[in-house]
């Protein structure tokens, strides 16, 4: 049942004196399930492990229904009870199989389990802040797994035949189900480094690395580093302190839309046979988001970098351009090297700030609090690729960051071909293959084909 149903049924129970319990457990004397067939529910409860789940009551919605009028447990009656249960005897049907592979599931915003993978999120960024690769990468793919499920794991014993989850993370899951939340996360949560380096991050051209220096110097704020005279900002450090506000919030689809409309009257008053694509989380279907990602390319070979060239020079007569940091291409075929990967491509390619003014957005700005200004500053990347590279840099851009990880290590692993943001190359074959959609790529991946939407992992 639905969050908001099953909350208004607690307090009910509890307000009559029923002990409800958030995690199922071997207390439980009666299970009450909604609109749930008898067969799958059964064959769910054995799967978790129960010792007295043969004691247990295993009861339709009309039990409690009719407890609640009473004020106290009613008996149980055959009309309570789930109807094609399995006999004792009977063995739990096999759980459908879950892919190890990010790009073999289904992935959509819907969530079912974010008590375990915000967690998961938080000590992957731990571990990343410490540079500890290994434990970061085990931590994002169990959340990855666990985001593709249609169901709440709600004990252990329904995920033992999940891939990618190792002991550290059922640890973590047996910890939370039990307690409701984790001792490690909670210890990361208050560790003052993590807190530091979380902060000094959100900063638009700050890393890691350069966060931990900042942090090692004694540094715990902000202000405190605008104020260390010995500190020399560059040129993005600059701007993305004096733009934080904007560039930490985050940015809504109806703004993502409005820049979208405004590059393409940029792209308009060039070329009328231009193609203009938003990518990244929005394309995925998200509401919301910390930057925008658009891919801008042309029909006519060779001229996609001039194209961007021009765009942004209109960007900037208009006197939207709050910042710009242009990488030209470094993308040649005959040069490509098979098998490394750059994340951050060979495309021409421009890390911008862009002003945005509220009259363009439709529904507004999203504001902060006191903000009364009539615009915002937001982060853009403007990405060109060649049109004959057009899907590979679509496919890459889109993301999920797990999705084209898992997506690569897919074609390595299962296909013996490599893929990346430029090409998909058959090592068996020693050829590049060729790919007009994205559909193509999955075909010859020999994947069935993933919408955007379901590409969340």
């Amino acid at each position: 049942m639905g969050q908001s149903r099953r909350s208004f049924l607690t307090r009910l129970a509890t307000s009559k004196g029923f002990r409800v319990l958030h995690v199922l457990s071997d207390e439980v004397t009666h299970i009450v399930s909604e609109d749930n067939q008898g067969s799958g529910l059964w064959a769910w409860l054995r799967g978790c492990g129960l010792k007295l789940l043969p004691k247990m009551h295993v009861l339709d919605i009309s039990w409690f229904t009719d407890s609640m009028r009473e004020g106290r447990p009613v008996a149980v009656e055959a009309k309570h009870r789930l109807q094609d249960a399995l006999p004792e005897s009977s063995p739990a049907p096999p759980m459908a199989a879950v892919s190890p592979y990010a790009c073999q599931r289904r992935t959509t915003t819907e969530n079912h389990n974010k008590i375990f993978t915000e967690a998961f999120e938080v000590l992957a960024e731990s571990c990343e802040f410490s540079e500890r690769e290994g434990p970061c990468l085990a931590f994002r793919r169990a959340a990855s797994v666990l985001k593709s499920l249609p169901w709440a794991v709600q004990c252990l014993g329904a995920a033992r035949s999940l891939p990618c989850l190792g002991e550290q993370t059922k640890v973590i899951m047996e910890e939370i189900l039990q307690h409701g939340h984790s001792f490690d996360v909670e210890k990361v949560l208050s560790d003052e480094r993590y807190q530091t380096l979380k902060l000094f991050t959100s900063v638009f051209g700050v890393g890691p690395k350069t966060g931990d220096k900042w942090y090692r110097r004694g540094l715990r704020s902000l202000r405190d580093i605008l104020e260390e005279p010995s500190i020399q900002l560059n040129r993005m450090q600059k701007v993305g302190f004096l733009h934080y506000g904007d560039i930490s919030r985050a940015v809504s689809r109806a703004e993502a839309l409005a820049l979208g409309g405004i590059i393409d009257g940029a792209v308009g008053r060039i070329t009328r046979d231009a193609v203009l694509v938003l990518t990244g989380g929005f394309r995925r279907g998200k509401e919301f988001g910390h930057d925008v990602d658009f891919l801008l390319t042309t029909p006519q070979q060779g001229k996609e970098e001039a194209l961007l060239l021009a765009v942004l020079d209109t960007l900037r007569q208009q006197g939207i351009l709050l910042y710009c940091d242009y990488h030209p291409s470094t993308f040649d075929i005959s040069k490509l090297r098979i098998g490394w990967y750059d994340a951050m491509d060979h495309y021409p390619k421009g890390f911008l700030i862009m002003r945005l003014e509220g009259s363009q957005v439709e529904g507004g700005l999203q504001r902060d609090k006191g903000d009364d200004r009539g615009w915002r500053a937001v982060r853009v990347d403007l990405v060109s690729p060649p049109m004959d590279r057009y899907a590979f840099a679509l496919l890459g851009w889109t993301g999920s960051r797990q999705f084209d990880r898992d997506l690569r290590r897919y074609a390595r692993r299962e296909r013996r071909m490599l893929v990346d943001n430029h090409a998909l190359y058959d090592k068996t074959k020693k050829e590049f293959l060729a790919a007009e959609t994205e559909k193509d790529i999955f075909v010859h991946l020999g994947l069935e084909y993933i919408e955007p939407w379901q590409r969340n992992a």
